[in-house]
């Protein structure tokens, strides 16, 4: 503080009531919004101007908000881009005038408002001071000041002054489940990130708790406030992951008075159909490749047909002749235009009309039923999802247009038999690019936006980053994600395998962020053990906060694991945590069931829920996330569900920004690369399968029924357990082949 402590209080009275005078004004220009008449020159006009007036209104932050959550004083001379006497700014959400049009208030996302962010001890801006306001809703409980010339004279280890007193106290705040905005925390390379120019294709690179999501977030409100003349809130397009993460982030953008930006998960970018169909590796790998859509337009193209020698058309009773070689000229003619299928359809259609007007033909185009049929035959009406349906189920027409890309089996591996009916198909999502991709080719994208952000963009497939592409024309992108976390069939290790399928239009730009703020240092550093298996060319991120307790390790016997991670996320819940479980698919149904048994309640990320006090999440669906408290179940079994198995688990152990719990019966940190999963099956069979042979260890045996009694009688009712016994048999005849880890360890 740069006020002596018995000044404090005279200090806090002369900012609260700046603050007092700010409140009331901003409540003013809420009251006139309110009572703007509707009147206009039209009617169109008229609905512009409600519109206009209401995403005003919805804007202006609750009366109950601080409007400043800093101040900066600019020595003598003036700040950049001001030609006033101003010293003093105060810096909030929005600009608030008084009724002289005298600024109270200057908006964050403003060049004075940079300055709050982007001064350090290094380069100060032209600033004196730096003032940090801590506040309940709009009374200052205190302040935090940083003076310049003080500060160079003591600066701190980290080369930007390190994270700020407020960032701290934001990171210590309690999660519930929805991400919140950071503009009174943002940080000087954040802010640069954020601030940085339109025209390009920015790509934002950092580790956990680097901020990049956030970064990439209130980037977009930057860009709509200072682009306003290029940039609406509707030409915005951000793209996450999977349904949760969209979930998860929902309520950034609105916080920041741009409530009408479009956030979809990258499936919903497909045509909506009916999904939840499985679907071998292999298949899912191919149908991401880029040669797909090579492969679907030449499909789309041999649907064209062949006329006859002679086209005979029947009208009012009379017979029409059109030659075949007039008919392949107009054929051949919609073939070359450019534009979607059903544009060159109509092309056809038209050229068809006006030779059989030219042969003395009906003009009526309702009397045109005839040159209809002949279309139809030529040039068949397509869905997207009726066309890749009979596509897949044709090994002829897959062959045909296969080409010299796709080898005999792989088109084998792309052939299936679709559902009897269209409306009763099943489509698994990595059909969802495809179809996406048809519907371009059919009819050409519906929507295209000027900027678009894609999150967690290192795991996508060729397919589905065309699927981006296609609706950002312009190319200026904001992508945003981290190699170290790149996992899935898509794992990269170079972001040119990600950009080589996006517009190329704009300069292409690599940033990344290099200090987290959010996973605590005995965490990540617990992580990283990970980093030299899982990315070895990834510098490591610098952590910069100490967590309230090293991570809790409990390696206990598999027919405890599930009990003692339902307790230990009940502990968490109790104490108002918000807990994150990530687990892996082969231990799903037993911490389920033990969830279950200890009448505890839990969201499903599945499902897009993350508004319970417990949370399951699978390592894959825990991208992005952020918990109070996690527990990591079972990480020998994370690292066998993946090709790159070790940077899914560095993501599990990631995703906290305070406690961290690892409960496993294998390794809790397996570093090393771990065996192939087909190898470990028969070691598996060998302990859960009768041996023919007389000599089997009985005592193994026993002691596998010991571990199955003491889960039953621990976490059941004695009424229950006929019917637990019951069901663990069928769940026993799916899992036959399911892997399972062998590794011994101390247990608590």
């Amino acid at each position: 503080m740069e006020s002596k402590p018995a000044e404090l209080a005279t200090e806090i009275a002369l900012e609260q009531q700046h603050f007092d005078l700010a409140r009331k004004h901003r409540e003013r220009a809420r009251a006139e919004l309110g009572e703007v008449p509707d009147a206009a020159a039209n009617a169109g006009a008229g609905r512009r101007l409600a519109v206009f007036r209401r995403s005003r209104k919805e804007a202006i932050a609750p009366p109950e908000e601080q409007v400043a959550f800093g101040r900066i004083d600019c020595l003598p001379a003036d700040p950049p881009g001001r030609s006033g006497v101003d010293d003093t700014f105060y810096i909030g959400r929005e600009t608030v005038f008084d009724d002289q049009r005298q600024v109270l208030v200057v908006n964050w996302q403003t060049p004075i408002g940079a300055l709050y962010y982007e001064s350090t001890h290094e380069d100060p801006r032209g600033l004196r001071r730096k003032r940090t306001f801590h506040c309940d809703g709009n009374r200052i409980r205190d302040f935090d000041d940083v003076v310049f010339a003080q500060l160079a004279t003591a600066v701190a280890a980290l080369a930007e002054a390190g994270p700020d007193d407020a960032l701290l106290a934001e990171l210590d705040r309690g999660r519930t489940g929805t991400m919140t905005d950071i503009v009174a925390t943002i940080q000087g390379a954040q802010s640069r990130l954020i601030r940085s120019p339109l025209d390009q294709l920015l790509v934002i690179e950092g580790g956990p708790g680097t901020g990049k999501t956030a970064v990439a977030l209130h980037r977009v409100s930057w860009l709509l406030y200072n682009h306003r003349d290029r940039l609406r809130p509707q030409d915005v397009l951000v793209v996450g992951p999977h349904p949760a993460f969209t979930r998860y982030i929902r309520t950034v953008l609105p916080s920041l008075g741009d409530a009408d930006v479009v956030q979809l998960d990258i499936d919903q970018l497909a045509p909506p159909v009916q999904r939840g169909r499985p679907e071998p590796a292999q298949t899912r790998r191919i149908k991401g490749e880029a040669r797909m859509a090579r492969l679907l337009a030449r499909a789309l193209e041999n649907r064209v047909g062949t006329p006859e020698p002679a086209e005979r058309m029947l009208f009012d009773g009379t017979f029409l002749t059109l030659s075949g070689v007039e008919v392949a000229a107009a054929v051949a003619s919609a073939r070359q235009a450019g534009g979607p299928y059903a544009q060159r359809r109509q092309r056809l259609r038209a050229q068809l009309a006006d030779l059989v007007r030219a042969r003395g033909g009906p003009t009526d185009p309702e009397r045109l039923g005839p040159v209809e049929n002949l279309l139809e035959r030529l040039w068949p009406l397509q869905s997207a999802a009726a066309f890749l349906r009979a596509l897949l189920g044709s090994r002829a027409r897959l062959a045909g247009a296969a080409g010299d890309e796709f080898t005999a089996d792989e088109v084998a591996l792309l052939h299936r038999r679709g559902a009897d009916k269209l409306s009763e198909q099943i489509w698994s999502n990595a059909d969802l690019p495809l179809l996406d991709e048809l519907e371009d080719l059919l009819n050409g994208v519906q929507r295209r936006y000027r900027h678009v952000v894609v999150d967690e963009a290192q795991d996508l497939s060729p397919m589905q980053l065309r699927a981006v592409a296609r609706r950002c024309p312009t190319g200026s992108l904001t992508v945003v994600g981290d190699l170290a976390q790149s996992t899935g069939a898509w794992a990269r290790d170079h972001w040119e395998e990600v950009t080589e399928h996006l517009p190329a239009v704009l300069p292409q730009v690599v940033v990344g962020l290099r200090y987290g703020y959010r996973v605590p240092r005995q965490v990540y550093e617990l992580a990283a053990e990970l980093l030299p298996v899982a990315a070895p060319d990834i510098e490591p991120t610098r952590a910069v906060r100490e967590g309230p307790a090293d991570p809790g390790i409990h390696v206990v016997e598999p027919a405890e694991r599930a009990g003692r991670a339902a307790l230990v996320a009940k502990d968490h819940a109790l104490g108002g945590r918000f807990v994150g479980i990530v687990c892996p698919a082969a231990c799903r149904s037993e911490l389920e069931f033990a969830l279950h048994a200890n009448d505890l309640q839990w969201g499903r990320a599945d499902q897009g829920e993350l508004d319970h006090p417990i949370n399951l999440v699978s390592p894959q669906e825990a991208k992005g996330l952020e918990f109070d408290a996690v527990i990591v179940v079972e990480p020998e079994e994370i690292v066998a569900e993946d090709d790159r198995g070790h940077r899914l688990l560095f993501v599990a152990l990631t995703r906290t920004i305070r406690y961290l719990d690892i409960v496993c019966s294998g390794d809790p940190l397996p570093v090393e690369p771990g065996p192939d999963v087909t190898a470990r099956i028969p070691r598996q069979r060998a302990v859960i399968e009768p041996d023919p042979d007389p000599t089997v260890d009985m005592t193994q045996l026993d002691r596998l029924a010991e571990d199955l009694a003491t889960l039953i009688t621990g976490n059941t009712p004695t009424s229950m357990w006929d019917e637990v016994l019951h069901r663990t048999a069928a769940l026993l005849d799916t899992r036959a082949d399911r892997p399972r880890p062998t590794g011994r360890h101390r247990r608590d």
